[in-house]
Parts: structure tokens; C-alpha cells; sequence
């Protein structure tokens, strides 16, 4: 198996973050402000990419029912 360096399911999120872009600059041309949407779309492009790559299960298993949360 050949490894190109093109990680599976990438496209996906690349895909949502031209979309998050493009409403960005939609929404800042709205509020005739374009460097506002531009701002906000590269912030909820961060969360979007944390939210796509948890989705995604990179580390399964992680659930732990006797993990409160308090331990270090």
C-alpha cells in the first residue's frame, strides 16, 4: 500500500471550509465589511476542522465510565 501524503477524508473538510469562506465573504459583503466575515470565517473554520477531525474518531476507545473528569 502506497502512502501518498494525502490523508483520507480531507476533502471533506476542506470542502466545508471553501463553503464557511465563501459565506464569510458573503456575510461581510451584507455588513459591507469584508475583512469582519473573513475573521469570522477563519475562526469558525478552527472549530469547524476540531469538531470535523473528532468526528472523524481519530482516537477510539477513549471512553472511560469510571473517568469523572477530575484526574490529571
Amino acid at each position: 500500500m502506497t502512502h501518498n501524503g494525502w490523508p483520507r477524508g480531507r476533502i471533506g473538510w476542506m470542502i466545508g471550509t471553501i463553503v464557511l469562506l465563501a459565506a464569510g465573504v458573503l456575510f461581510g459583503l451584507i455588513m459591507q465589511n469584508v475583512w469582519l466575515g473573513l475573521v469570522l470565517a477563519v475562526i469558525i473554520s478552527i472549530g469547524w476542522l476540531i469538531a470535523y477531525e473528532s468526528w472523524r474518531g481519530r482516537s477510539p476507545h477513549l471512553d472511560d465510565p469510571w473517568d469523572d473528569g477530575a484526574q490529571l
